[in-house]
C-alpha cells in the first residue's frame, strides 16, 4: 500500500523478514524500506505472536538467521526488571458502539454509547455495553494465537462453514487490530457488522 503497509499490521513482521532475507537475490519490485519500518515503529504491538514476528526484522534479521546465532554470547544476559508504573486516573471517554446484522436470519441493528477510561481497549467497550444491556449486546470470544476473537454477538455466531464472521469497523474502515488491543478514541463510532468472506 502507499502508506508503507504490507498486507496489514499483523503480517508486517513476516513480510519485512522475507523482504530483508531475500533482498540480495529476489527483488520483484522496489519497496520503500524506511516507509514500511516507519509504519511498524508507529504501531504499539501487544500480541506476543505479532511481536515475535516483527522483532527479528527490527534488528535486521529473520527467522532464517536463527541457525547462525551464537547462544554463548548472550548466556550471561538477563532481561532487566521493570517496575510497574503507579496507576493514574484516566479521563473518561465516550464510545458509540453498534451491532448490525443484515446478512442472516432476523436482521437487527442496535446502537449504544458507553463511557470507559481513556486508553481502554475495545474489549472494555464491548463489556460495558453488555453490562448495560445484556439482552442486546451480549457477546462471546475465543482465544487465538493473535489474541481474542469475537465469535458471537447478540446470539448470532460466526460460522466457518458459512464463511461468516464479525467484522469491526471505525466509520467505514475495518480495524487492523483485535478487540483486545484496539483502543478507541473519544466519540469514535465502532460498528460490529456480521459479514461474509
Amino acid at each position: 500500500k502507499g502508506d508503507g503497509m504490507i498486507g496489514n499490521i499483523y503480517s508486517m513482521g513476516l513480510a519485512l523478514q522475507a523482504l530483508g532475507a531475500t533482498a540480495k537475490f529476489y527483488a520483484p519490485r522496489e519497496w520503500d524500506c524506511a516507509q514500511a519500518f516507519s509504519m511498524v515503529y508507529s504501531h504499539d504491538y501487544h500480541q506476543p505472536t505479532a511481536i515475535a514476528q516483527v522483532l527479528p526484522a527490527l534488528v535486521g534479521r529473520s527467522y532464517l538467521d536463527a541457525a547462525d546465532l551464537d547462544c554463548a554470547i548472550g548466556a550471561s544476559m538477563s532481561p532487566s526488571l521493570q517496575l510497574p508504573l503507579s496507576p493514574k486516573l484516566a479521563p473518561i471517554i465516550e464510545v458509540h458502539y453498534s451491532i448490525i446484522n443484515k446478512l442472516q436470519g432476523r436482521h437487527f441493528s442496535y446502537t449504544t454509547s458507553v463511557r470507559v477510561p481513556h486508553g481502554s481497549t475495545l474489549l472494555k467497550v464491548l463489556q460495558a455495553a453488555a453490562e448495560e444491556e445484556p439482552d442486546v449486546f451480549s457477546f462471546q470470544t475465543e482465544q487465538t494465537s493473535w489474541g481474542l476473537m469475537v465469535v458471537s454477538i447478540h446470539g448470532l455466531a460466526a460460522n466457518p462453514s458459512d464463511k461468516t464472521y464479525w467484522q469491526f469497523l471505525s466509520g467505514e474502515d475495518a480495524l487492523q487490530e483485535g478487540v483486545g488491543t484496539y483502543k478507541p478514541r473519544d466519540r469514535e463510532h465502532i460498528q460490529a457488522v456480521f459479514s461474509t468472506y
